[in-house]
């Protein structure tokens, strides 16, 4: 039989291409299926033993003329409420994933399969009464045949490449998505990464997050977010290298999203990250994961290094989204959550120690570094609140270098707001400050509050960092750089004079330091005070005291060039060679400034504060804190009373804290071992002893003012003025007009 007999009888046709024309609409416009094309589509079939394999393949080759993508933008004038499409999506998933032996043929397979699914999404997505393509059943088959041909980064000029096709069907995919689907959407990502191993390689993973942030809707990010960071917690103890990837990719994410991206719980996120940070230097001192070894795997240092760098870039990524006040509450977290001697107990790491400790310490400085850049604020006071500041600068009197320099670069950070740092990022003797372009704005009232109320601590730990031994060039420069940013940021009159005392205080220890402090560090303060003391005098812009300043200096720089930022060897000094108090009390006075305070040299105290510290010796530590009520100075011999009874203290305060816990162990010891019936009475004394000094004080404070009318004695035996009406009192005439 003739084999256009064979077309003209459709019993008689080919079984595929009556499959064909059952898939295909009658209509030939909708149809539009060229015959030239089936033709060269038989070849493909010839060489396939599956009929069922060809006709679907016959389908989708042709989908880029018009069938499915076309189809699925007809508007059903009676929509069909049956209709299912788990067929075609699996099918068209499949052939995302073609490996048949001719590359071109492959191509064409793998974009068909992702032009179905495009047209699967198109017709479903927006459609109520369709299926939801939604679904995880869905999602898991579609959203994983897509990646898998993202990951073909063969890019052709002339034609479009699968993973060209891919991005932007996913994009299409992604940017219909609503908010009860995000999560649908993302979780087949973060399975797909995690079964074929692509967190580590970062730049796939973090690719595909990239095209998420920038395809779904910004309102929905947070989503997002909170789905790395709970898939983040899933992976707690997989290598540290597919952590780091979940982190780095969280830190583009962040990046990207908007100003909301971290959501309704905020601290949340930052306490999920910092957990993170813990668990890493746990894991790495104790090399294992958890209370068990970890066997097979081996933690390595490095790796865990590099993570912990991550999620410390992380927050500070996170941070610079928020605005200014919800920074200060995380600011407020994270220090909160640092071990401080004495305030905030120390951590009790699964066997990590003293070193687990100071790590934390560590780590969690560096995350609260990150926040603090760029921070800028109106209100120093409400912004930094005596809850975040006495713990800050409590680590100023750890021995740790690191942890010094660590909170120096924090307290710069938060004062600089006008991002004048950079201009003085190493100590040099500065001829015309013009030059540098400074911005100096007149202090506020909130400014001046803050300095009232924080100044003479600054001063102290700026003192004390200087006379650390362990201090070394980094130090300097951030202790002159906070000197110089305290004077353009938040000086008024009174705290530049302040700020000269500090400096005349550090030229006089490095005079008398000899035995404590080594050579090059006498000189860098000598240096520290030489260069500041050149910049105030430039910013006060009093003439006789600029002259001062520069005649002392020229006269180091033919001398004793050591004592300048240039050159620190070797000390000799006379008295021209150093910065005069009275002379510069004498000129500054001639300009209106209030000289009573500058008169008035730093004392150092003993406080409390310096048992946060737990140094060796205690006295070590000293205060430069003068409290200064009123105009009316102390006089020179209460200066020196001061003086002598420091010097006294020094010497008996060494043993403080010895003595302190063996008084503690003496009454932990008695509470142990005493009978009950003696710790009862002990007790019940005490008692007795508060009870009768309550009422002292009511007598005191309750009774009324006293009358020459006589007294009445009380209910405790003691006398008290009876109460008499004001206007039956009897006041001496000066007292009356």
């Amino acid at each position: 039989m003739p084999l256009w007999v064979c077309g003209c009888c459709g019993a008689l046709r080919p079984r595929y291409k009556r499959l064909v024309d059952n898939i295909f609409p009658e209509d030939p416009e909708v149809r539009a299926f060229p015959l030239s094309q089936l033709h060269s589509s038989e070849r493909v079939y010839l060489q396939s033993n599956s009929p069922r394999f060809y006709v679907i393949n016959v389908f989708l080759l042709n989908c880029s003329h018009l069938q499915f993508v076309k189809f699925a933008n007809i508007e059903e004038d009676t929509p069909s409420y049956h209709r299912s499409y788990d067929f075609f999506v699996s099918r068209f998933s499949e052939m995302c994933h073609s490996s048949y032996e001719d590359p071109d043929i492959r191509t064409k397979i793998r974009m068909a399969g992702i032009k179905g699914l495009q047209g699967v999404v198109r017709k479903t997505v927006n459609d109520e009464l369709q299926a939801n393509i939604w679904d995880p059943q869905h999602m898991d088959k579609i959203v994983p045949s897509l990646l898998f041909n993202l990951q073909s980064d063969r890019f052709d000029k002339e034609k479009e490449s699968p993973a060209e096709l891919t991005e932007r069907c996913f994009r299409e995919l992604l940017g219909r998505a609503a908010y009860g689907n995000i999560k649908n959407a993302v979780t087949p990502v973060l399975m797909h990464l995690d079964n074929h191993s692509l967190w580590e390689g970062k730049t796939f993973a973090v690719r595909c997050f990239k095209i998420i942030m920038y395809s779904i809707q910004s309102q929905h990010s947070h989503l997002v977010i909170q789905q790395l960071l709970g898939h983040l917690d899933a992976n707690s103890k997989s290598s540290a290298t597919v952590r780091a990837g979940i982190v780095e990719v969280l830190l583009e994410a962040a990046a990207i999203a908007a100003s909301g991206s971290v959501g309704p719980t905020v601290l949340e996120v930052f306490n999920t990250l910092l957990r993170h940070l813990r668990l890493s230097v746990d894991y790495e001192l104790t090399g294992s994961y958890g209370c068990t070894n970890i066997g097979t795997k081996i933690i390595k240092e490095h790796e865990e290094r590099q993570l912990q760098e991550a999620v410390i870039r992380t927050i500070g990524s996170f941070a610079n989204t928020l605005p200014t006040y919800q920074r200060s509450e995380v600011m407020l977290f994270i220090m909160g959550k640092i071990p401080i001697p004495g305030m905030h107990p120390m951590l009790h790491s699964t066997g990590s120690g003293p070193e687990g400790n100071r790590m934390i310490q560590v780590m969690l400085l560096k995350s609260l570094r990150q926040v603090t850049c760029g921070f800028q604020t109106t209100n120093m006071l409400t912004a930094l609140p005596n809850s975040f500041l006495d713990p800050l600068l409590s680590f100023a009197l750890l021995e740790d270098a690191e942890i010094r320099l660590l909170v120096l670069e924090i307290l710069v950070s938060l004062i600089d707001r006008h991002n004048n740092l950079p201009k003085f990022s190493t100590i040099s003797i500065i001829s015309d400050i013009s030059v540098l372009k400074l911005k100096v704005d007149k202090c506020s009232r909130q400014d001046n509050l803050f300095m009232k109320k924080h100044a003479q601590h600054l001063y102290r730990h700026i003192y004390l960092c200087s006379k650390e031994q362990s201090s070394v060039q980094p130090h300097f420069e951030k202790l002159y750089s906070l000197l110089a940013l305290i004077s353009m940021e938040l000086a008024n009159e009174e705290v530049v004079v302040d700020l000269i005392r500090v400096a005349l205080a550090l030229q006089d220890l490095a005079l008398s330091s000899e035995e404590t402090l080594s050579v090059y560090n006498r000189c860098a303060v000598h240096a520290l005070s030489s260069a500041y003391l050149n910049l105030i005098s430039q910013l006060t812009t009093v003439p006789a005291f600029c002259q001062h300043v520069h005649e002392v200096i020229e006269m180091r720089q033919k001398e004793s060039p050591y004592l300048l930022p240039e050159d620190r060897l070797t000390i000799k000094l006379e008295g021209e060679l150093l910065f005069q108090q009275a002379k510069i009390t004498e000129v500054l006075g001639g300009s209106g400034y209030n000289t009573e305070r500058l008169a008035t040299p730093y004392v150092p105290q003993f406080t409390d504060e310096d048992r946060l510290s737990k140094r060796k010796s205690i006295g070590e530590t000293i205060s430069l804190q003068v409290e200064v009520e009123s105009r009316n100075s102390p006089e020179k011999e209460e200066v020196n009373e001061n003086i002598k009874i420091y010097n006294t203290h020094r010497h008996i305060c060494v043993g403080v804290e010895e003595q302190e816990k063996e008084r503690r162990r003496q009454v932990v010891e008695k509470f142990q071992k005493a009978p009950f019936e003696e710790i009862a009475a002990h007790c019940g004394a005490r008692a007795t002893m508060l009870q009768s000094k309550l009422n002292q004080i009511f007598e005191i404070t309750i009774r009324p003012p006293p009358s020459p009318s006589g007294t009445i004695t009380s209910s405790y035996g003691q006398t008290q003025s009876r109460s008499v009406p004001v206007y039956e009192m009897k006041f001496p005439d000066l007292c009356v007009y």
